[in-house]
């Protein structure tokens, strides 16, 4: 497995989901607490309500996230392996 990164800079979040395809998103029955966010890649995922990058990151702020990412798989193909941590 490559090397995984961790980051809060918004605008490198947002490029490198939008880069694969991603969008803004939280699991929709998870409103209630601030929603629990994901990136989403179209897969057609049941219970993912697409979000304003605005709406996305003031959650994020508010949960007081980091975003662990993977810029490239160990064969180096473009990887979308990404997790929201505490900070």
């Amino acid at each position: 497995m490559s090397d995984a990164k961790t980051t809060t800079d918004h605008k490198a979040i947002q490029k490198w989901a939008e880069d694969r395809g991603g969008k803004p998103a939280r699991v929709a029955d998870t409103r209630g607490e601030g929603g629990v966010l994901r990136i989403d890649f179209g897969r057609d995922e049941e219970g993912l309500e697409i979000l304003s990058w605005e709406d996305f990151f003031e959650i994020f702020e508010s949960d007081k996230l980091a975003f662990l990412h993977q810029d490239k798989t160990a064969d180096g193909e473009t990887s979308r392996f990404n997790k929201f941590v505490d900070r």
